[in-house]
């Protein structure tokens, strides 16, 4: 696809969802000052061209409210709509990247290693309900686990790196796989049901990172300074997050799961944070944190 075509669906991708609802009228003056346009509106094979490009790449829907005459993006599900954010935010991304080539030596980005070899073919597997075969190579030991078959439910990132879950067809437990610790991954040909009393969505909600243990999700409560406090204001530790806002301080309301992964975000927030709540947790990084101190004991 021509960068330059994509760029167009993003621009009118955000057009709309910028105004909420907008007339052909409207975004033919945007689009008239936009730099894809020599001065002239949009053609309507255009303009039917582009929304049918946008709901087969992007599958977004391009609605016209009959009674207006006004275009709107329908948003679906809260979920859909931030995996559909995700991918254009990266689009967005690739095409202002592909623009810089004079700059790039000043330009440092991310690694994402576990998306190079794997992830097209896991998203087919999950796609067309077929299991995964694969050896994996886990960071806790030193021998690979051979002969692993999966039937995959669904896929996360986090901290740059991909994770399929899925019930681990040998042992009968739903496990969780990095991506970059998988090697000679073959996607069975024959198919499998899957489970329709697994909720994706609720089995990751009240976790954080890409430990899902199913115990009790928890009342958490931490403290930050002021400064901390901006930071989680603009980019939130979980969705669940409530603030509590004081003169010097802001307590964080969350809902979740007391996990290895939550311990190591607090720890890696240093002093800036205190656990104030559940004793369990206070538990949990002050044992890792005289741990770490222990470290460098005589």
């Amino acid at each position: 696809m021509a960068r330059n075509l994509l760029a167009r669906y993003i621009w009118l991708i955000d057009s709309i969802r910028r105004y909420g609802c907008i007339t052909r009228e409207k975004l033919n003056e945007l689009w008239m000052q936009s730099p894809y346009s020599d001065g002239s509106p949009m053609p309507r094979r255009t303009f039917y061209n582009y929304r049918a490009a946008i709901e087969e790449l992007f599958n977004i829907n391009i609605e016209c409210n009959p009674s207006t005459y006004e275009y709107y993006i329908d948003s679906g599900d809260s979920h859909q709509e931030s995996v559909t954010d995700w991918l254009l935010n990266s689009a967005a991304m690739s095409n202002v990247l592909s623009t810089v080539k004079d700059v790039s030596d000043r330009i440092f980005l991310e690694d994402v290693p576990s998306a190079r070899l794997y992830l097209s073919q896991v998203i087919s597997a999950l796609r067309e309900h077929h299991p995964l075969h694969f050896t994996y190579r886990p960071y806790t030991r030193v021998n690979p686990t051979r002969d692993v078959v999966i039937e995959p439910y669904f896929l996360k990132i986090f901290r740059q790196r991909w994770y399929v879950t899925g019930l681990n067809v040998r042992d009968g437990i739903i496990k969780t796989y990095a991506l970059d610790r998988m090697e000679d991954v073959v996607m069975g040909s024959e198919t499998f049901s899957p489970d329709g009393n697994f909720d994706a969505e609720n089995f990751v909600k009240d976790s954080f990172g890409i430990v899902f243990n199913q115990s009790e999700p928890r009342s958490v409560v931490i403290r930050a300074n002021s400064r901390r406090a901006k930071y989680l204001r603009a980019l939130p530790l979980h969705h669940s997050q409530r603030e509590e806002l004081h003169d010097d301080f802001s307590d964080f309301h969350y809902r979740l799961r007391l996990t290895p992964d939550l311990v190591q975000e607090l720890l890696s927030l240093g002093a800036d944070v205190k656990v104030m709540s559940p004793p369990q947790l206070r538990a949990m990084v002050t044992t890792a944190l005289k741990a770490a101190i222990d470290q460098y004991g005589e």
